[in-house]
């Protein structure tokens, strides 16, 4: 239908296809090239006009027998998207131009019925529209990613619930952990996430208000036809808000951003989730920690000079996006600041940076599914490095056990001097422990310092607190067959 192979300003050829994802891996391959193409944005505006062309003819204000041919006309569009891009320079939005296009073709098919092509409509409801159903599809296929996300991490919370590592906490070995705990952490944002872009996705309005958002010439026209009766205007945006399966607002909102916010915060929430899952995988999969890697693939992770690399390219995909989203989300919370009834500039800055939001959360999330379902887990490093430093990893319940002989600081000025010292030294922290005076015949009966340090022994309630997100998980999605 669209064509992308004009001339571009040297002369030659443009790249067909337009946007490939060259610079932009996270959501090259993923399907979000054609989901949000220029292409795309055409055919969403086309629907659009169609369905406002349906809504009218329900309601009398149009003949029924002209929907037909506005149909056909916006299925048989001939046009350049990038000589389109170029034209829409004259008014400042792409609408103008189509929908003279668009008439064009109608006429071509039955000259009448071109009459009735964008009655009583404006740019802006047609382009909010458009904009609207693309961002309801690809959320859709971002909750779906979420969805697999949810699963895979699910079945790694289960498996390791109670596989002990390294917390680590600025950086440094903290406490002993489980990888369980780590996986349940994870699985907990990507549902809260999913929640939000959910409810994001649900709310999505139509837009429908006419020059100003009052609908005046929508009522205008149906009085022509002896349609209009009380609440046409209103009637008329409920129904071409069911025509695109959107949600009817209750008011236009050609200047009242809310919609386009919520866009952003849910796509930040997503990207943010996912980037910090992805972080911490990277940080797993370091050549000195090794305690997880990505799922290997031929060509995946290769250095171009390094023949032995083998790089978290996917982790490295979904940060890139959480570190790029943010930016795209504050254009659209900004826009909010809406002049008038339609703002001269608001509106046009949030184009672009909402399919660049919409792209990169739909990639990351793609990724994140992928990276989830075969991470590989290795329980024997993360016993090694465990046992790093001796147990000075579980210090912190001895400096519980002993803050009644001792005293609280007492038993902690003690214990980091020992710690130091097999630092200095190079010699296990329960050695060290076991030899020094001031703790003989201070360990509680029958416990030796290597028990009272055994890493598996001081885990808190962290199998509990993974039962407690997977239950969340499994109750909270009909998951199906997947669990």
């Amino acid at each position: 239908m669209f064509q992308h192979n004009g001339p571009d300003r040297t002369g030659g050829r443009a790249p067909l296809g337009g946007d490939t994802g060259l610079l932009a891996p996270v959501w090259a391959g993923t399907g979000l090239e054609s989901a949000l193409s220029d292409e795309a944005w055409v055919a969403a505006m086309l629907e659009a006009e169609v369905a406002l062309a349906r809504s009218q003819a329900a309601l009398g204000v149009i003949p029924a027998d002209a929907v037909g041919p506005i149909t056909e006309g916006a299925g048989s569009v001939r046009m350049d998207v990038a000589e389109l891009a170029r034209q829409s320079r004259g008014a400042a939005n792409p609408v103008v131009v189509l929908v003279q296009r668009l008439t064009e073709a109608v006429a071509a098919v039955d000259p009448a019925a071109a009459e009735y092509v964008h009655l009583g409509s404006t740019s802006q409801d047609i382009l909010d529209s458009a904009a609207m159903l693309l961002s309801a599809r690809v959320l859709a296929r971002v909750e779906e990613d979420l969805a697999r996300t949810a699963v895979a991490l699910a079945s790694l919370a289960r498996e390791f619930r109670d596989v002990p590592m390294a917390g680590r906490t600025l950086a440094q070995h903290a406490v002993p952990t489980t990888f369980g705990l780590k996986a349940a952490g994870w699985l907990g944002s990507v549902l809260d996430a999913s929640e939000r872009v959910r409810r994001t996705a649900e709310s999505l309005p139509a837009q429908l208000g006419g020059a100003a958002g009052t609908l005046a010439a929508y009522e205008e026209y149906a009085r022509t036809t002896d349609a209009a009766g009380p609440g046409h205007g209103l009637a008329l945006a409920a129904r071409f808000a069911g025509e695109l399966g959107l949600r009817e607002p209750r008011a236009p909102w050609h200047s009242l951003r809310m919609p386009l916010c919520d866009i952003g915060w849910a796509l930040s929430a997503v990207t943010g989730t996912l980037g910090k899952f992805a972080l911490d995988v990277q940080n797993l999969s370091r050549t000195e920690v090794a305690e997880a890697a990505e799922p290997s693939a031929a060509g995946r992770g290769v250095s171009s000079a390094m023949p032995q690399k083998r790089n978290p390219v996917l982790a490295t995909l979904i940060v890139s996006a959480a570190r790029q989203l943010p930016a795209h989300a504050l254009v659209l919370a900004q826009s909010m600041l809406a002049e008038d009834e339609r703002a001269p500039g608001a509106w046009h800055a949030e184009w672009q940076p909402l399919r660049e939001a919409l792209r990169l959360a739909g990639g990351a999330a793609h990724t994140a599914a992928e990276l989830a379902e075969g991470l590989e887990v290795f329980p024997r490093q993360m016993r090694r490095n465990l046992e790093l430093t001796g147990g000075s990893i579980v210090s912190e319940r001895l400096n519980v056990v002993l803050a009644p002989l001792l005293g609280k600081a007492e038993a902690k000025r003690v214990l980091a001097a020992l710690s130091r010292e097999a630092t200095a030294d190079g010699r296990p922290f329960d050695e060290v422990l076991a030899k020094d005076p001031e703790l003989t015949g201070k360990l509680p009966d029958g416990l030796t310092a290597r028990e009272l340090l055994a890493p598996e022994r001081y885990l808190g309630a962290a199998e509990e607190i993974v039962d407690r997100v997977v239950r969340r998980f499994e109750e909270s999605r009909p998951w199906g067959d997947r669990l």
